[in-house]
């Protein structure tokens, strides 16, 4: 279900996407091998939307309490340039890189699904959850994707994004006519 149509209108005025990771990108398990090597699995739609979103010119961060090295690996091959690993204070490192931007916290869309995402969730322009998320998050989030994460729901994040903003008949056109 799209977010209802006043989100649309806080929509255009993005021009920061934080995420959080594990259970946004992921879905939120964690895989460890038996030598004790951890590993994720990211869903390429989500990579897809990612890549799109930063050509239209809106900056994507990822910001999450764990640090691993897969994403590390994940936003260098996406581009990612703020990756923000090991943090407490998801909204303190956010409300950092907003004003190394110069970008307002109204002009940031933070998409989180669990306690230490519920600051930047409430204080963003649009705060927005999964449907995986424990009910008290989703209850503070403007929008819910219907999407889980870790199975597209950043790319339903940032194909809305790209509609609200006025780029999508563009990028479809750039896949529907092959002028990549």
């Amino acid at each position: 279900m799209p977010p209802a149509p006043h989100l649309m209108d806080r929509l255009r005025q993005i021009r920061l996407l934080g995420l959080d990771v594990d259970g946004v990108l992921t879905d939120g398990r964690l895989y460890f091998q038996a030598d004790g090597i951890e590993i994720k699995a990211f869903h390429t739609h989500d990579g897809h939307g990612i890549k799109l979103l930063q050509q239209a010119g809106i900056v994507v961060a990822l910001i999450t309490g764990r640090d691993s090295p897969m994403v590390s690996q994940r936003a260098a091959a996406l581009g990612i340039q703020h990756v923000h690993q090991g943090v407490d204070d998801k909204l303190d490192v956010l409300g950092e890189l907003c004003q190394r931007l110069d970008i307002g916290l109204e002009q940031v869309a933070y998409c989180g699904d669990d306690m230490p995402d519920l600051a930047p969730i409430q204080r963003v322009g649009v705060g927005i959850s999964v449907p995986g998320a424990p009910s008290y998050v989703r209850r503070h989030a403007d929008w819910v994707t219907a999407t889980p994460g870790g199975h597209g729901a950043v790319r339903e994040i940032c194909d809305t994004l790209l509609q609200a903003q006025g780029h999508w008949n563009s990028v479809l056109a750039t896949y529907l006519h092959g002028e990549r």
